[in-house]
């Protein structure tokens, strides 16, 4: 079973919230890195503790959020074997882990709306990364 690890900044704490809810109820077992509330914060605090537990199994993935997801993805891609994806809609969510192979989604809470996201992290925890011709680019990085 996959390990979800999710974080926030102060501006995504309110969509992590959401989130979260509905890990908890599609009884899906997660594992929240903070913050507890929306006092301010800085994000790559959180992306690296995230990061960190992701890359330990391959089994493991993580969910970002800030209010623009970029920056919990650029932190979070200076780790070794992670590959966390900025994504925007369900298509790029889906691609994300088809080609990709991500194993963090960061989302933009100023960006998103939270029934778009929440359908971008149900897409994210459901593919499957397709392999093949993508391996091959993969180990490229």
């Amino acid at each position: 079973m996959k390990k979800i690890f999710i974080s926030s900044d102060h501006a995504g704490f309110k969509l992590k919230e959401t989130i979260k809810n509905y890990l908890k109820k599609n009884k899906l077992n997660f594992y929240d890195f903070g913050p507890d509330n929306d006092e301010r914060v800085d994000y790559p605090d959180f992306a690296h503790k995230v990061a960190k537990k992701v890359k330990i199994s391959k089994n493991n993935v993580g969910i970002l959020v800030c209010g623009s997801g970029m920056g919990m993805s650029i932190a979070a891609n200076r780790h070794k074997n992670i590959r966390a994806a900025q994504c925007f809609n369900v298509k790029s969510a889906k691609l994300s882990r088809l080609h990709n192979d991500a194993n963090i989604i960061t989302l933009g809470s100023r960006l998103l709306t939270k029934k778009n996201a929440l359908k971008m992290v149900d897409i994210f925890l459901k593919t499957k990364f397709e392999g093949g011709r993508h391996l091959k680019r993969i180990k490229k990085i």
